[in-house]
Formats: structure tokens, sequence, C-alpha cells
């Protein structure tokens, strides 16, 4: 009865346009939180290298050649890259002076040895589980990182011999040794592969090896920092891009681009959650305007019900579920057209190239679910306000 004779003879256009911006403003929100979710995480997982995190070194030219410019970073442009204001974090890669070679020490793969570059990096950067990455003079093995490259070669070696090639999993479980050399002495230690990356081209080792190999089998050749690991701060690779073409410096093209599509789509999607927000916000100011224009055009209606005998209460009830059922259904079916419009965008994504977790995330639904919660109070704050007032 209420229902009837508060609601039945207003004008619904003021209401079906504040529907139309909720609904829009629901369904922009809910997808732009989602993908911006998404793209975060793009690429999580299948490296060992932490989010945002390049390996950078200086561009060679013919300069470096003739020994006129040096191709190794100075403790004082260090300092100053770790000062701008993109930059996370900056740490040196430690290079090996000794010699090192590797050999396969197993009965599952035939021999094969080769000379090998090894380099250290501050464990803050990986991913790699520290328990897996300790190591003490005296252990057992030395856990190392293999490029995945270097296992493509040993693939390619182990083809040529007529021999079942090797797997990831396998070449964890094969057996390998490092030969530590300079010209007095050698030392052998033995080796087990902890993790495969596409990022780096040498095999990492722990800093404890690395020290005790630089310590102990030292050459009159120093090591020097080429190469400095790199956290980007989100949203900043625009920024960083133009200050490697700057300081003529480069890093691998495959980490740049997951870097700037992630930093792209990142403004991007917080551009159309802004947008979203201010398209409820004035959504909801229409729908508590309508309100307020229903109760001013009752204001009889509820004097008479208040004089009767129903209880404010009852009326400001009678007001917010009607609003609660238009908040649901503007809820429902931003979130239908979300999960439909999601389906299309994801395969879209994947004709791309671009792999993200098809899943729903947690938050693009909080937030709607937010939004309604406070159309509702407000709403009902509004109405209750109105009725005491009439």
């Amino acid at each position: 009865m209420l229902k009837k004779i508060l609601f039945s003879y207003q004008n619904k256009t003021q209401l079906i346009v504040a529907m139309i911006g909720s609904f829009l403003g629901f369904t922009f929100l809910i997808t732009s939180i989602h993908y911006l979710i998404r793209v975060n995480e793009f690429g999580r997982g299948e490296e060992i290298l932490g989010n945002n995190t390049v390996i950078v070194q200086k561009k060679v030219s013919a300069y470096n050649s003739m020994s006129i410019s040096k191709t190794d970073f100075s403790k004082s442009e260090i300092d100053n890259i770790k000062k701008q204001d993109f930059i996370a974090s900056a740490e040196p890669i430690v290079s090996n002076s000794f010699g090192v070679s590797l050999q396969t020490d197993s009965d599952l793969v035939p021999y094969f040895r080769s000379d090998v570059f090894v380099q250290s990096m501050d464990p803050s950067f990986t991913k790699i589980n520290a328990e897996e990455w300790d190591w003490e003079e005296g252990d057992d093995f030395v856990p190392i990182v293999l490029p995945r490259d270097f296992l493509v070669m040993l693939n390619t070696f182990a083809s040529a011999k007529g021999i079942p090639q090797v797997s990831d999993e396998l070449a964890k479980s094969i057996d390998f040794k490092f030969t530590l050399y300079n010209d007095d002495k050698k030392k052998w230690e033995q080796v087990k592969i902890v993790g495969f990356t596409n990022e780096v081209s040498a095999i990492l080792v722990p800093a404890s090896f690395m020290k005790y190999g630089n310590n102990n089998f030292p050459t009159s050749t120093p090591s020097k920092i080429t190469q400095l690991m790199m956290r980007v701060k989100e949203g900043k690779f625009g920024d960083f891009e133009n200050f490697m073409d700057r300081r003529s410096l480069s890093s691998k093209e495959s980490s740049m681009v997951v870097g700037k599509l992630k930093s792209v789509a990142g403004t991007l999607f917080s551009v159309l959650i802004g947008i979203s927000v201010i398209t409820v916000f004035l959504a909801g100011l229409v729908l508590v305007q309508y309100a307020q224009l229903i109760i001013s055009k009752n204001a009889y209606e509820i004097q008479t019900l208040l004089r009767i005998g129903y209880a404010p209460k009852t009326i400001t009830m009678a007001l917010t579920k009607y609003f609660v059922v238009v908040f649901a259904i503007i809820t429902g079916l931003s979130i239908l057209v979300f999960a439909i419009g999601k389906y299309f965008i994801d395969d879209l994504l994947v004709q791309g190239g671009i792999h993200i977790d098809s899943t729903f995330t947690f938050m693009s639904f909080a937030a709607v679910i937010l939004a309604f919660i406070i159309y509702t109070l407000v709403n009902y704050w509004n109405a209750r306000k109105g009725v005491l007032k009439t």
C-alpha cells in the first residue's frame, strides 16, 4: 500500500536516467578494477626475477671497442641511478673474475663440459626460495639458476649424440659440477639446478659462492660491474625508458615490453576507474535528488500516514526498500554485462598473445558491492531525514 501511495504517480524519467548512469559507472568500475589487477599480475610466476625488474647495461659502441669509453658502472653512477624518482631499487650484478667450467656428473646424460660465466645478484630481486638459495663452504652442492638457452644448447648436444633430450624436471635431477680455477689452483664443487630463467644470460649463483670464488681464486683481471638490476616503480616505465635513452643504457627487449604494457595498461585502467567513480557519484546524486523529489511531492501523503499511525521508520524503510531494489537491479545487470564482456575481452587478449588469469577478481566485485552499500546507506539517511522533516 505504501509503495502504491508514494511511487505510483511519479515521473520515472529522472530515475531511468540515473539508473543508466549508475549502470554504466558500475560496469566500467568492475571491468577496470578487474583488468587493472590482472594486468599487474601479468608475467608473475613465469620468471625467477621479481615484478617490474629489468637488467640494464651500457650500450656498446665503436668507442667501447677502441677503449675510449667504458661499459662498466662506477659507484657514483650507481648512486645517481638510485636517486631517480622512478627507480624503486637498483643494485649491481656481480660477475666472476675466477675461471669456472660446468660439466655433467651423471650417468643419465653423456659427459658434457663448457667454460661458463656466472653472476650473482641481490636476493631481493628474485623469487627464489631463500632456503634453496643459500650456500656456505662445505655444503653438499651449489644451487644455480640456469639460462634456458643453456638447456637448449645441452639438448642440441644430446640430439646430436642420438640420446633423449632433457626436460626441466629431469635437468633438476641431473648432477653437475663446477671446476673453479686460476693459474695456480683449481677445485670441484657439486652443483644442483633449482630453476631456469629467460632473462639472464649467465648462470646465477648465490652471492656467498661468488664471494668465495673471487676471494679464493683471484686472477689478474678484477671483476667489474657491467650490469645493474633495477626495479621500476609502477606506471613509471615511460620515465625509465627516457632515462635509458639519455644515458645510452639498454635492456632486454622482452622485459621492457612487459613493463611498458603493464605501465600503459595500468594508467589507462586507472583513468577509467576515476571516470567510473565520478559517473557513479553523479548518478548517485541524481538518485538522491529523485528520492528528495518523491518525499517533497508526497509531503501531504506522508503527513497523513503519520497522523493515522504509521511510524516514521516504516515509511523510511518503504522508501529505502524501493531504492534497494533499484540498486540491486543496477548491480546485477552490471555484473552480468561484465561477465559476458569479460569472455570476449579475455579471448581478444589471448589472440593478441597476452595470457592473463581468466578467473574473477574479488576486489572488482567488492568495489561494486561497496558502492551498492554506500548508495543504500545514503538513501536511507536521506529518506529518514526527509520523513522526519515532513
